[in-house]
Parts: C-alpha cells; structure tokens; sequence
C-alpha cells in the first residue's frame, strides 16, 4: 500500500508494510524494507554501492531469475522481461544511488536483496508509467523475489561480485611481477652482499634478489585462478535453506544456464543445496590465500625499504622514487612512503582474513548469518591489494636505480666470501679467518696471513676471484 504526501518540503511518500507504516523519500527507487535498513544499520557509512560488482551480481541474478520464472510459466512474459530490461540498465552501470544499505548488517543479507527486489520492481513500475510503491502492478516479493530466498540469492551474488573482481587482482599482480622481473635483467650485473637475519651471508646479484620477489609474487596468480573456480559453485534456486521451496521444478537448473549466459562465467548448481546453503569454506581458502598474497608483498616492500635506507647511514644499495617530500620539519628528507602504504594495505588484509574466518565458523544450522562482513571484507582486500600493487608497480619499482658504487663497495669491505674458503681450508680454518678479520678490521686477504700459508693464501684469494691487493676483479 502507498499513500502520497503532497507538501513540498517533506517531499516524502508512504508505504506500508507487515510493520506499519514508513515514510521514504519520494524520488527513492527503494521501498520500505531498504528504508528500515537504512535506519537500522548506520555502520560503516559504507553502503553496498560502494561495491558496484556486488549490484552487478545482484542484476544478474534477479535477471536469471526473472528470465527462469517466465521459461516455466512462473511470470508472465511481459513483466519478466521488462524486469530483465532493468537488470540491464543496472548491469550498464544505471541506477547505482539507489543501493543505498550499508554493507554492514543483520540478516544474512535479506536487507541488501530487498534494496535489489525494490528498486527493481519501483524502476519497473516507472516503465510501465505507474507511481512508485503501487506494488499492485508488480511486486518486489511476489515478482522480483519469485521463486527465490536471500538465502540462494545473497551467497550467489557475492560469489558472482569475487568472480568479477579477480581479473583487476590478477592483471595487478602480473603487472607487478613483470615490473620486478624487468629490473631483475637491469640488475643481473650487479655483485652484492646477500643477507641472512639482518648480517651478511654470501655474495648474490641485485638482479637476483629482484627475480625472486618476482618470482613470489608471481607464483600466486595461478592459485587465485585455481580457488576462484570453487567459487562458480551456487546455490540458486535451493531457496530457503537448500529446501527449494516455493521453486518450480528445476528452477535452478534453469536460472544458473542463464546466469552463465549472463555472467559468462562457468557456474554449477551445487549437488547439495542444503550444505551449499550453509557452507562458506570457498571464502575461507580465497581469503586465505589473499592473505599469502599481502605477507609476501609486506615483505617485498620490508626488503625495498631495507635496501633503500639512507640515503647517508644506511645500506642504499638502491633508490627509490622521490615521489614527495617526506618531513615537515627535516628538509630534503625523502621517505619510503610507497612502500609503506602498500605494507599498511597487506596489513589490512591479514586483519581481513582473520574477520572472514571467525564470521565463516559463526554460522549455526543452515544459514551464515555472517556473510555481510565476509563479502565486505574480501571485496575490501581485493580492491586494496589491487590498487596498492598497481601503485607499487608504477610509482615505485619502473624507478628503482641501483647505486653500484655503494653495492661495490659494501661487498669488498664484508667477510661474505669467507663461506666459500670453507671448501678449500676447512670450516674450522674460514671461521678463525673470518673472527680475525672482523677482530681485527682486515680484509680477508690481510686477515689471510696469520691464519693460512702462503700457497693457501694464494689459492684461495684466485679461488674467489681477488686480484693483486685482495681487490674483487
């Protein structure tokens, strides 16, 4: 029911629902139940919107739906598909504003598949030239919602709203990698000090040290793709709890083909609705698996910093881009600042993943009453992840500049070549030389003498590549 408000300055409209009456307003494309949402859940000031694959998700489903209802006679064909020609302007990128429930909120998602069911049938009705809330013509439950739940409807339209966010991650990703990879040749030639727990260890290449942050970050691409596929299981169609209640017969063999025509993802009925309907471990792996990908990207960026410290009293074997001022008050102090946005990002989804595992275990019986923060939560992470290797990528490692001369001459005053003596003289014999020459502040050629005869001494200097002086050749 609707009763129209004619003063100008309220410029609101009533409808009323199983709860009395709600005033919305009167341009809204929503209706009661998203009114009541948006009065309940002032959470995070973040509402669904914010996330346009998830209103996308949404339009697809609604759409499948409509077209699977009007397939087996549960809609006529003039109202399914005028709903299916308004999913459409939804999937164009239309009518956004107007999913407007806070990605925070109870009931397992019911608010945000009624913002969907309102707008829809409200933008429907507008084709039809019908007022808003004259739900008589075509009703955002008895319409919309037919032969649906938020229970299939929700986990399905996240599942869609992961789906559609996995080609920026992954293009990230590889565009990062490619960038590591390229300065990976530039600086093949490069000798450094390579570090274990913070002291020197053994010589490496720079080049060396960048393939492999190439190589970790690359390595999780195809696991991403691998765990997005037990996302394109759905539950579409079990309705309430996997019961398929108030579902024609295979209604959701029906609704998930057009889905797939819609999507053009190679989506599956789920074998058991029931389980389906309850179970979120695809989220748990996928979340995980985020989290693998912001540990290792944190310490990317840890040993970028590291290496770049400086630019006077620290390691400095490279230079990051100078892409701001970095102090108020030191001036020519230039700060890490890329780096250390993208470690608060990995930060970000570590704390992500852990919400997303509590709120997964939290579900009791046949519904996760959860899954609002979940979807919240990953799509949060992918976005930030996504954009922070992007940033990374593009304002910090295509700029990277070796400093050579400081990579020179931190090798020739270290004890890194001591480790291959071992071979030749002994451990015993390279760990007394090496004490000696750190005692004593000797480069090991000097440090060489009192330890090993004179034939070793030579051997093992020509061994490791010294020439006349014990300079590195």
């Amino acid at each position: 029911m609707r009763t129209e408000k004619t003063t100008v300055m309220t410029a609101k409209r009533t409808e009323t629902d199983s709860l009395g009456t709600v005033e919305i307003p009167h341009t809204a494309a929503w209706g009661s139940q998203t009114q009541r949402a948006l009065e309940n859940f002032p959470i995070t000031g973040v509402s669904i919107s914010h996330y346009p694959e998830l209103i996308m998700g949404l339009a697809a489903v609604k759409k499948a739906c409509a077209l699977a209802n009007r397939d087996l006679g549960g809609l006529a064909a003039p109202k399914a598909d005028a709903i299916a020609a308004v999913c459409d302007e939804i999937l164009n990128g239309q009518h956004r504003k107007q999913f407007v429930v806070d990605v925070m909120q109870g009931g397992a998602g019911t608010s945000t598949n009624m913002n969907a069911n309102e707008v829809i049938a409200n933008l429907v009705l507008k084709k039809f030239g019908k007022e808003q809330g004259n739900y008589s013509q075509i009703h955002p439950n008895d319409d919309v919602n037919r032969s649906q739940s938020t229970n299939d409807v929700y986990p399905t339209a996240i599942r869609l709203a992961v789906l559609a966010r996995i080609s920026p991650l992954i293009q990230a990703m590889s565009n990062l990698s490619n960038s590591l990879g390229r300065k990976a040749e530039e600086f093949d030639h490069i000798t450094k000090v390579g570090r274990t727990q913070l002291q020197d260890a053994v010589p490496m290449s720079l080049g060396a040290e960048f393939r492999g942050f190439a190589t970790t970050i690359n390595e999780d691409v195809d696991r991403l793709s691998d765990l997005s596929r037990l996302l394109t299981e759905v539950n579409l169609g079990g309705t309430a709890i996997g019961t398929r209640i108030n579902a024609p017969a295979k209604f959701g063999e029906t609704a998930v083909m057009h889905l797939r025509e819609i999507t053009g993802e190679p989506l599956t009925l789920a074998a058991d609705l029931i389980e389906a309907s309850s179970d979120l471990g695809a989220f748990v792996m996928f979340s995980g698996t985020l989290k693998r990908v912001g540990i290792k990207l944190s310490k990317v960026c840890n040993d970028l910093r590291l290496m770049s410290s400086g630019p006077r009293a620290g390691i400095g074997e490279i230079v990051l881009p100078a892409v701001q001022a970095g102090s108020s008050i030191m001036p020519g102090k230039v700060n890490p600042v890329i780096p250390e946005v993208v470690n608060q990002v990995c930060y970000q989804a570590i704390g992500n993943d852990l919400t997303v595992t509590m709120a997964a275990e939290a579900g009791q019986f046949q519904l996760n009453a959860m899954e609002p923060v979940i979807i919240h939560k990953v799509l949060e992470t992918m976005g930030s992840l996504t954009n922070a290797m992007n940033v990374l990528s593009d304002r910090c490692v295509d700029g990277i500049v070796a400093d050579e001369e400081r990579c020179q001459t931190l090798l020739e005053n270290s004890l890194v070549h001591v480790t291959a003596l071992a071979p030749i003289i002994g451990y015993e014999a390279a760990t007394k030389l090496a004490k000696h020459a750190q005692a004593n502040d000797l480069s090991l050629q000097a440090a060489a003498e009192p330890v090993l005869s004179a034939d070793q001494v030579a051997i093992a200097l020509t061994h490791l590549g010294f020439g006349e002086g014990g300079n590195i050749e």
